[in-house]
């Protein structure tokens, strides 16, 4: 079954919403910023996406410029922030089994299903 984290208030993920319910395929929605990834999730969730956790982080966000940039973090100290902080993943995030996706552009969400 493919997840979806997911922001309601963000129009990229709502758009990815509408993929996942067009393909008939099994989901689950994950509301993430009322239940946000530990960090061993988002461990499992970066190594699925195959990125550094420092491509995860949405940098333009108030949270990541009054408290982390520019400062040199460790990928622990990223993911710690990122736990701490949802707010900072970037979205939506779709899942597989084996593979993961950012949705951004949402048409990325269709390698998936």
């Amino acid at each position: 079954m493919l997840k979806i984290y997911h922001n309601p208030k963000c129009s990229k993920s709502r758009e990815g919403l509408q993929i996942l319910e067009s393909s008939g395929k099994e989901y689950e929605v994950i509301l993430y910023l009322i239940h946000p990834p530990s960090e061993v999730e988002l461990q499992t969730i970066i190594s699925k996406l195959g990125i550094p956790p420092i491509d995860l982080v949405r940098k333009g966000e108030l949270i990541w410029k009054e408290n982390y940039q520019g400062k040199t973090m460790t990928d622990k100290e990223i993911i710690a922030a990122m736990a701490k902080y949802p707010k900072l993943m970037e979205r939506p995030i779709v899942l597989s089994e084996k593979k993961a996706v950012i949705g951004r552009p949402p048409e990325n969400i269709k390698a998936l299903v």
